[in-house]
This record gives structure tokens, sequence and C-alpha cells, in this order.
């Protein structure tokens, strides 16, 4: 994600979270300035559909997904659609606020 990022000129860099538990698996977080999000965010977009695309599960020019009337849209990683809890998928922990 760093390297897709470099690629597109927008500032990137790794943080890695450590836990001092030996139960806990390590986290890493990709860091952006708050001004560059909606860059990253379609960057992100951009990814997922050539990935679908190339994997043949919507085809090329084809809308992604229609969004919810109401309710909580699905997490982008794991496709929960849940409320968040403290800014992160309730499933996976993808931290999305």
């Amino acid at each position: 994600m760093v390297e897709a990022c470099l690629a597109e000129d927008l500032p990137a860099l790794v943080h890695r979270e450590a836990c001092s538990k030996p139960s806990c698996s390590p986290k890493f977080q990709v860091l952006v300035r708050p001004e560059d999000a909606p860059r990253v965010d379609a960057l992100l977009q951009r990814h997922w559909r050539d990935s679908l695309v190339r994997e043949g599960l919507v085809p090329s020019g084809a809308p992604l997904l229609a969004l919810p009337e109401e309710g909580e849209l699905p997490c982008p990683a794991c496709g929960t659609a849940a409320a968040l809890v403290e800014g992160a998928c309730s499933d996976c922990g993808l931290q999305l606020e």
C-alpha cells in the first residue's frame, strides 16, 4: 500500500503497533496526511475495482455496489455491514474513522 501511495506522489509510511502480550498479532497502519485522504480513498477504490475485474467478479465498466438507502455501509476489507466499534469494523477491526 505504501508503494502504491508513493507511486501516486502521496507521502505515506508504515507504523507497526507492538503489543507485549504473546497472543497479540502485529498490527500495521499506513499513515498519510489528512489532506491526502480523498486521494488515498480514490487509489484504494481503483485498486479494489481492478482486483474485482481481474478476478472476473464484476465486468469492466459495471457499477461496483449500490449504496444502501439506510443502514451501514459494508466494510471494504471483509464486507460486514454493521455499526463501527470505536471507529473500526466490528468484524475484522479495520480502522475506518
